[in-house]
């Protein structure tokens, strides 16, 4: 349960980085972040395997690419059902789905599959010839 919280949470941030970094998206405030978090997280569940199954052939085309087509669709959903979220067009939802895709993928590479948070440990060793493994 804690490693679902936490992934709602970087879901939210990511939302949030969309918002500042992007004009055409806009949030009216932390506890409508959340909401859209929690709606695109349970789009992303339950709709977009849907999708892109639908979609495969042209996805297979686009060399994958056209997955951030199909993450813009549900950035928009999400900005029709919650007031507090705007995305201004199909151009702005593109970008901040480029956009929350990085910073969740980022954010997410420091939570381990038990739900923690994870330091990255490097052992280094130097040789014999002076290089470092």
């Amino acid at each position: 349960m804690p490693g679902l919280i936490l992934r709602w949470l970087i879901l939210t941030a990511a939302i949030l980085a969309a918002a500042y970094l992007l004009g055409g998206i806009h949030v009216a405030g932390f506890g409508s972040a959340l909401l859209a978090a929690a709606i695109l997280g349970f789009l992303n569940a339950f709709f977009r395997p849907i999708l892109f199954l639908l979609t495969l052939p042209i996805n297979i085309l686009t060399l994958g690419l056209f997955t951030f087509v199909i993450n813009a669709l549900m950035l928009m959903m999400v900005s029709g059902v919650i007031g507090g979220f705007q995305v201004a067009g199909f151009g702005s939802a593109l970008l901040g789905s480029l956009v929350i895709s990085l910073v969740s993928w980022l954010l997410s590479s420091f939570v381990s599959d038990r739900g923690r948070i994870e330091s990255v440990d490097i052992e280094l060793r130097r040789r014999r010839d002076g290089r470092w493994e």
